[in-house]
């Protein structure tokens, strides 16, 4: 069986589940349907979601289509989405594409899960 990709650590805090991206880039059509299949599992139901870009040092704008799918899912099931440890270089596409006044963002996952209730 082919491993999955891009691949994901996951961590169950006591008020967050925090999914790491550990792929450097996550750039093809593949790499981001594996994503999909493997955070949209994960939101079933309430949930606080931390997801963590710390080894992302790449990605495309179908990732953005991604995560605009999650947080729409997540807040239909009264949930919470945090994003955290993303690069200068990718955190600037997400002001150039006003996403950056859609997510909370913050430096780091413990920072992101201070914030939760």
């Amino acid at each position: 069986m082919e491993e999955l990709k891009p691949r994901i650590s996951v961590y169950h805090a006591s008020n967050a589940t925090v999914v790491t991206l550990t792929d450097e880039k996550i750039l093809e059509d593949v790499d981001i349907q594996g994503l999909e299949d493997s955070i949209m599992p994960l939101i079933d139901g309430e949930i606080n979601l931390v997801i963590d870009f710390s080894n992302v040092n790449f990605l495309s704008s179908a990732v953005l289509g991604l995560l605009i799918r999650v947080s729409k899912r997540i807040k239909e099931n009264k949930g919470s989405l945090k994003l955290c440890s993303i690069k200068p270089k990718i955190f600037e596409i997400f002001k150039i594409t006003r996403l950056d006044e859609i997510f909370d963002v913050y430096g780091d996952a413990k920072k992101a899960m201070q914030t939760l209730k």
